[in-house]
């Protein structure tokens, strides 16, 4: 059994606010591919591309460091 990797970042305040997208179901099957190749649920999954993607950014002026 592979055990999930839980975000380190965890909100302070309780649970965070959610966040709904609409995508095909091809790419959600895509994405929980990878977030399990990665031991990921797939919401830390997804949380882990954002966050690489605003480093990938600069990171620069007006974007949290989260």
């Amino acid at each position: 059994m592979s055990t999930v990797k839980r975000d380190v970042k965890r909100s302070t305040s309780g649970k965070s606010p959610t966040f709904q997208i609409r995508i095909t179901p091809e790419l959600k099957a895509q994405f929980e591919v990878a977030a399990k190749d990665a031991g990921m649920s797939l919401g830390n999954w997804l949380k882990e591309l954002g966050r690489k993607e605003l480093e990938h950014l600069g990171g620069g002026a007006g974007l949290l460091k989260i």
